[in-house]
């Protein structure tokens, strides 16, 4: 019997369907998470849990499944071990003695937004640039290329690191860097933070220091991540959140 932790919202249905198929909940020690939500919860249990292979699944509440992806079409294909398996990189920021870990991406930001970060980059001991002023740099993987690395480059990639920065006075050119590549940032001018995905939790650091980015040696397991991903169920979550502004914007008028 798998021993199966869940975790997200409204799992009342999703509870009950798995203990029908003879899975066992648990609080710890899984076999394997199973995250109802979004894209945050996902990232938020590989944080929690790493290395135990993850199943997510959209909230059909706040993100529509598509006719092909409905709750009962995954659960069969969980229990009949149909799932396509996905491993996905993960990037490691370190600072001070501690590390950061992303799944989306690891960030050096400036700690107070009226005032600029100045840094260093050089990428396998070569220097980048010289200085730099602005909110940041960013490291991105593949997949989480689709959030803070795009917003920041209007850019995607599918092999490789993304190395992005963040709204520089000068233009600095983006770069998809290899997956063994080490970069360096050294803080001229901080303070700043180092962060990673959507965690609330950070290392401060300031004038001098110096923080590492790369690839982090283990993967993350992800089971059914073509569904998750479906751009079909993203295009009706997208649909639905207009229709919600529209009908607030009424509202508001």
């Amino acid at each position: 019997m798998k021993k199966v932790l869940l975790v997200g919202k409204y799992l009342t249905y999703i509870r009950q369907r798995l203990m029908s198929m003879g899975y066992e909940l648990v609080e710890e020690n899984p076999d394997l998470v199973v995250t109802h939500g979004g894209d945050g919860a996902l990232l938020d249990a590989e944080r929690r849990w790493p290395g135990i292979p993850k199943f997510p699944i959209r909230d059909s509440e706040s993100a529509p499944h598509c006719p092909k992806h409905g709750y009962d079409f995954q659960f069969d294909l969980l229990q009949n071990n149909q799932l396509k398996e996905f491993k996905l990189m993960k990037v490691v920021a370190t600072a001070n003695g501690r590390s950061m870990i992303g799944l989306n991406e690891v960030y050096v930001h400036t700690r107070t937004p009226v005032n600029a970060l100045r840094y260093q980059v050089r990428i396998n001991g070569e220097l980048y640039a010289e200085e730099i002023f602005g909110d940041g740099v960013v490291m991105s993987t593949p997949h989480g290329c689709t959030a803070y690395y795009r917003s920041i480059t209007g850019s995607l990639f599918r092999v490789g690191i993304g190395l992005a920065f963040n709204n520089s006075t000068e233009q600095v050119n983006h770069i998809v860097l290899r997956e063994d590549a080490e970069v360096e940032v050294q803080i001229l001018r901080g303070p700043a933070r180092v962060m990673a995905d959507n965690t609330e939790e950070f290392i401060q650091i300031d004038n001098g220091d110096t923080v590492i980015l790369k690839k982090h040696p283990d993967m993350a397991t992800v089971l059914g991540l073509d569904i998750f991903m479906c751009p079909e169920c993203r295009r009706l979550r997208h649909s639905r959140r207009r229709l919600l502004a529209r009908g607030l914007h009424r509202e508001e008028q």
